[in-house]
């Protein structure tokens, strides 16, 4: 069988049995892995109450723009069923049935992303800065508006998108809690630790993902890597708003707050960039077609071209006030 004549379906087939191995290496064991109660005050305790005491008194010393960021994530984080539901409608996954590993992966990443919203979504509910009914509605707007990132029902173009996003998750989770422990909230830096590296370790997945695709199929996935990045990697709160506030561009200004902080910046997009063109051997590829060689060159040179545009950016210092913060 020639590359040519692959189509995604019988490459998605065919890495069946990879997935299978994937979900034992990397699919954490449930009865040992960490839930929010673990983590959490427990209402069972009577030290519950001091405990959600010492919980506030270092939420308070955090700086308004991380508790923006922290609150974005957090409905990011709790849009998960948007997410499960455009993965169950890649091609291949339905026609390759649900009891089938690909399917079980989606399910075991599904319950594992859970936890971070429910951690994070309680972390605030007792840190006594937020307003929840705020927060939640904008939780439900982004579930119900849902999202455009641009793959279609493409599974190439979509594993870069979870190769992508994974990563970037990982970084802004990571250093948000490397910032809250600078502001004196330990328990809040414990949390963002443990969702950032059950990032990394999803984004490892999704990037092996789209290696072995690579071996079967290089000339279709290298022109589906390079139409995502035409495109732009949109991030999945893209259209993130506020109760009763529909074109005050809430993600621009929550993006904003993260660019201040350098929680997650235009250099760590193009970062990101780098790296998959690295790991996944982009210029070595043989074997490609003419419109795939093109778009090697294309991916291979657009990071320098992002970084000189990057140079160009001003970031704007004005604090846009949340109604989520209180």
């Amino acid at each position: 069988m020639k590359f040519s004549e692959v189509t995604r379906f019988e490459v998605i087939k065919n890495l069946e049995d990879y997935v299978g191995k994937i979900i034992d290496e990397y699919a954490n064991n449930i009865e040992d892995n960490w839930q929010p109660g673990d983590i959490l005050p427990d209402s069972t305790k009577d030290n519950f109450y001091d405990e959600v005491k010492q919980l506030q008194t270092k939420a308070a010393g955090l700086d308004y723009d991380l508790m923006a960021v922290i609150v974005g994530d957090t409905i990011t984080e709790e849009a998960l069923p948007t997410y499960e539901a455009w993965l169950y409608q890649v091609d291949g996954m339905k026609e390759i049935g649900y009891e089938s590993n690909w399917n079980k992966w989606i399910r075991f990443w599904t319950g594992e992303e859970n936890r971070h919203g429910d951690i994070l979504n309680k972390y605030l509910y007792l840190s006594g800065r937020v307003n929840m009914n705020k927060m939640e509605a904008s939780t439900q707007y982004l579930i119900a508006d849902g999202f455009d990132i641009k793959t279609a029902h493409d599974p190439y173009k979509s594993f870069v998108y979870t190769s992508f996003q994974e990563v970037a998750t990982n970084i802004s989770h990571r250093r948000a809690g490397t910032l809250a422990k600078k502001q004196g909230d330990n328990f809040l830096a414990k949390i963002c630790g443990l969702v950032a590296a059950d990032e990394a370790r999803h984004a490892k997945v999704y990037s092996s993902f789209v290696s072995k695709i690579f071996e079967l199929d290089p000339s279709e996935m290298m022109i589906a890597f390079e139409e995502m990045m035409k495109n732009k990697i949109v991030m999945p709160a893209h259209y993130l708003r506020e109760m009763g506030n529909q074109g005050n561009n809430i993600f621009g200004h929550f993006s904003d707050a993260a660019q201040r902080l350098g929680v997650y910046t235009a250099q760590d997009y193009s970062n990101i960039l780098t790296s998959l063109v690295k790991e996944w051997k982009i210029e070595n590829l043989a074997g490609l077609n003419e419109a795939a060689e093109k778009a090697r060159e294309y991916l291979v040179n657009l990071p320098g071209r992002l970084d000189k545009i990057i140079e160009r950016l001003k970031i704007p210092q004005v604090e846009y006030k949340f109604s989520w913060i209180v």
